[in-house]
């Protein structure tokens, strides 16, 4: 298989399904941001940290493929005539979120309660993280704009939104771990 098909050499890309529109679409923009965000993530999973988080963000990587996947199907032709689904994608589903949450939990009863917020940064590891996690609120409001044209499974919303919180408790929690300072925001006095 060629790598290059030429095929969006007009600006073009296809669509799940066949649907050619333009590559700066709101879809596009999407899961091409999604995907921008699965590259961070691998990129803090190379980084030298707990076996555990790293299972946890192979999980989440895979997920954002699933994400991704949905993202990028067109509507009108995900679903044959019958009411059956044309294409397989998995779903994001409430277990996915659940995940999350109780990931954070976990990493939470080790922290020290949040007084302020903090600035990124204090350790190469940390700050990637911090990228993620904005690059993860990009996505989400892309998403959140491609709902309000065309209506999406509210379970890839919510999984962005826990995903965003969860990697800024990942960034807490390897400040923790690697002895990172970590630095309150506290605001000039006027």
């Amino acid at each position: 298989m060629k790598i290059y098909t030429k095929t969006g050499d007009k600006g073009t890309t296809a669509l799940f399904g066949g649907t050619r529109v333009p590559k700066h679409h709101i879809r596009i923009e999407s899961y091409g941001t999604v995907d921008e965000l699965n590259s961070y993530i691998g990129l803090i999973r190379d980084q030298n940290i707990d076996a555990h988080y790293k299972d946890i963000l192979i999980q989440i990587q895979d997920r954002l493929f699933t994400l991704g996947a949905i993202l990028a199907t067109d509507p009108d032709k995900a679903m044959l005539k019958s009411g059956k689904e044309r294409l397989n994608i998995p779903k994001i589903d409430e277990e996915d979120c659940k995940l999350l949450e109780s990931e954070m939990d976990k990493m939470n009863d080790s922290l020290p309660p949040m007084t302020h917020f903090v600035l990124p940064g204090g350790h190469t590891t940390v700050s990637y993280c911090h990228i993620a996690r904005c690059v993860c609120r990009r996505s989400e409001r892309l998403a959140t704009l491609l709902h309000e044209q065309e209506p999406l499974n509210e379970q890839v919303l919510m999984y962005l939104n826990r995903l965003s919180d969860y990697l800024f408790v990942l960034a807490r929690k390897l400040t923790n771990d690697l002895q990172a300072e970590e630095i309150k925001w506290i605001p000039k006095k006027l």
